[in-house]
């Protein structure tokens, strides 16, 4: 199951350490950080629940960039 969420993050390089972040997060097959649209696309793993796993995805996304935001 691929979703697509509204993100606020001031530059492409954050922008780059959240889509890292995202694709490490158990449960993410992958993701992908638009900067210039501020959408990040979650493709998840099989039998996840979306909504649990994008609890843990914006956890990791504020840990490397404290300023960002994933709006879930």
């Amino acid at each position: 199951m691929k979703k697509t969420y509204k993100i606020d993050v001031d530059c492409a390089n954050c922008a780059l350490k959240m889509e890292e972040a995202a694709k490490k997060t158990p449960g993410v097959a992958g993701a992908v950080v638009n900067f210039m649209t501020l959408r990040m696309s979650v493709e998840f793993d099989e039998g996840v629940s979306p909504a649990d796993v994008m609890k843990s995805v914006r956890a990791n996304c504020k840990r490397v960039e404290r300023d960002c935001e994933v709006f879930i």
